[in-house]
């Protein structure tokens, strides 16, 4: 699709126009009620079928059928992601008011990174046209991957601070309480960072490592980068209501991990078919509206599956457990 410079400027400012509303929205610090993360999940989800709809009647079935299968990609990863984000907040123990604070600038940050990410493989994909295969077999072994961390139900691990972060807190050192919302406090003679900050960029940070997975995987639906970056935008920015929205449901999403390996695996499978295509191979390519179908399909019989797996576990446990 042939997007104009004109175009990317009106969408980089209509998104910062979204994100801006949201940080007015959620500056006062405060306990994200259920009620209100759905309303507004619900925006973001309806503002990101409007940009589908609006690149079916202006650009076609094609791009809007790739945005469409790119979103739902990502907001499917992203659901895997919150369950580390989860064990983030559990570990730097922050205040239920603090935390739609510390989503959103997180997710702020994961955003700036990917677009960077997003454009880095751009150019990669045009100069290398057999990177399709690295990628493809990258989300084949991350497939397998995660089959391997849901066997042994990594979910219930502590989150552990990568070097990165841990050489930053060394370096600027931490004061020894949250406070407020205040990034950097004076403490002993010298300016340190608060918890606060330093939760902020574990969820940046973090974000950053789940790109590698997630960027390959939209790059196996659509090598459009117009469409690569709103459909990571789209799927970033309703991130911190879907937390509040569904924290309580994620522990019942325990066949997640095997839906999302099965559509990278599938991905793989596609990226390394349109290589070989690429390269004068005839081979079957799999079209959008299939890859679509089938990412849909699987994540809801994974859904389905899930609950009725954490139904019978619960009535097994009501079952085991004495009465007095």
């Amino acid at each position: 699709m042939n997007v104009s410079v004109g175009m990317w400027v009106l969408t980089v400012a209509a998104l910062c126009v979204l994100i801006a509303v949201d940080f007015v929205i959620g500056r006062k610090p405060h306990e994200v009620s259920t009620r209100e993360a759905g309303i507004w999940s619900a925006v973001w989800v309806t503002l990101a079928a409007a940009f589908g709809l609006g690149l079916f009647v202006f650009a076609g079935a094609q791009p809007a059928g790739e945005f469409f299968a790119g979103f739902i990609t990502e907001k499917s990863l992203s659901v895997d992601n919150l369950f580390v984000f989860v064990l983030i907040m559990a570990k730097f123990a922050v205040p239920t008011q603090y935390q739609a604070r510390v989503l959103m600038v997180g997710v702020l940050m994961a955003l700036v990174m990917r677009a960077g990410f997003i454009a880095a493989g751009a150019a990669i994909i045009s100069a290398f046209s057999w990177v399709f295969y690295l990628f493809g077999a990258f989300l084949i072994w991350t497939a397998w991957k995660l089959v391997q961390d849901a066997r042994h139900d990594s979910h219930d691990e502590e989150y552990e601070e990568n070097k990165l972060l841990k050489a930053v807190e060394r370096r600027f050192g931490v004061a020894d309480r949250y406070h407020g919302t205040k990034l950097l406090v004076r403490q002993n003679g010298r300016r340190v960072m608060t918890p606060m900050m330093v939760v902020m960029l574990a969820i940046g940070s973090t974000d950053l490592l789940f790109a590698l997975d997630s960027i390959p995987a939209i790059y196996g639906l659509t090598d459009d980068p117009y469409i690569v970056f709103t459909a990571n935008a789209f799927a970033l920015m309703g991130l911190r209501q879907l937390y509040f929205l569904i924290g309580g449901l994620l522990r019942r999403l325990v066949h997640l991990s095997y839906g999302l390996s099965v559509i990278l695996g599938f991905i793989g499978v596609k990226l390394v078919l349109h290589a070989l295509h690429e390269s004068g191979v005839h081979v079957p390519e799999i079209s959008i509206a299939f890859s679509l179908g089938f990412i849909v399909l699987v994540l809801a019989v994974t859904t389905v599956t899930s609950l009725i797996a954490s139904r019978r576990r619960e009535a097994d446990q009501g079952t085991n457990t004495p009465s007095h």
